[in-house]
């Protein structure tokens, strides 16, 4: 994490496709394609093109054919599908009465920078490593716009003990408030004793009634059960130099929320990811179905 997140960037590139080049997106963020310079859009998409081989050996077709397959069978699927997943959940959250919204890892995320009339009550904190954090802040300041007022950005190595320091220490946080956490595509890259960890001090943090929001790779991931997607992804993780650290059963989640003071509300495997959450585009997208990517499960937790 010495430099910014390359697989941030790659998500940040695959929102911004999927939203250019489809009238009804699983997610649309329209604002993804600004947080990329030209050259890091072509570039990116250069280079995946060039991949097809790689990802699908059997393909034949065009270099903007390939570049669309890419998208829409190895880098779309979860970035895609776990942004709709967590924002539905917190519209509901904040109909409830959450009043704060943290994003941790927040990566490119836009979500403040396009947020709907609803969240308008909400505080929203993005936690990220300093370097990426100053990375994308750098890139939100040529935005035309200013910054949305109820926005916050905390630099923190969440890796490190004493993260949340820097959240404390934020305006307008207040720990007794119901909060909403996302950790979206954090629990592949932390050993499980880090995750436990993460999710403990958040749950001291927060009060009962916050509700907490991931991705995580099931208990297939590292065996030889594991589909031909995310046999790929672990070798791409590995060749960025953020290399996948655990992966969960069922039962091993479970276990491990509940010692965390949490219990799962929601739970959406891949087959109930589809159907769910992409099956309209898929109706409205014949010749550009998506499935949900392989061994990779949705949770919404909530504390007791």
């Amino acid at each position: 994490m010495k430099n910014r997140s390359f697989t941030a960037l790659v998500s940040a590139f695959a929102r911004a496709f999927h939203a250019e080049h489809n009238q009804h997106p699983v997610f649309n963020d329209s604002l993804a394609r600004t947080m990329l310079t030209d050259e890091e859009y072509q570039n990116i998409g250069f280079h995946m093109s060039q991949g097809i081989g790689f990802f699908l050996p059997d393909f034949r077709g065009s270099q903007e054919e390939a570049l669309r397959t890419v998208v829409d069978y190895q880098l779309s699927p979860s970035a895609l599908g776990r942004a709709a997943f967590a924002e539905q959940a917190l519209q509901n959250a904040v109909m409830l009465g959450a009043g704060q919204y943290l994003i941790l890892a927040a990566g490119y995320d836009t979500f403040a920078y396009r947020q709907p009339d609803w969240a308008e009550p909400l505080q929203i904190y993005e936690v990220d490593h300093p370097v990426t954090a100053e990375d994308k802040r750098q890139r939100v300041d040529a935005f035309p716009q200013a910054g949305p007022a109820n926005l916050h950005y905390v630099p923190a190595d969440l890796a490190e003990p004493g993260w949340e320091r820097g959240l404390l220490a934020a305006p307008e946080f207040d720990s007794a408030r119901i909060t909403f956490s996302s950790l979206l595509g954090i629990s592949y890259y932390l050993t499980t004793t880090e995750f436990k960890q993460l999710l403990s001090v958040l749950a001291e943090l927060l009060p009962a009634g916050s509700s907490f929001v991931f991705d995580y790779p099931d208990g297939h991931t590292f065996t030889p059960l594991a589909g031909e997607r995310t046999q790929k992804q672990i070798m791409l993780a590995e060749q960025a130099g953020e290399p996948m650290q655990a992966s969960y059963t069922y039962d091993e989640l479970e276990q491990l929320l509940e010692e965390c003071g949490l219990l799962i509300y929601r739970h959406l495997t891949p087959a109930e990811i589809t159907g769910e959450l992409f099956q309209t585009y898929n109706d409205s997208q014949p010749e550009h179905k998506l499935s949900a990517f392989d061994n990779v499960n949705y949770c919404l937790a909530v504390k007791r």
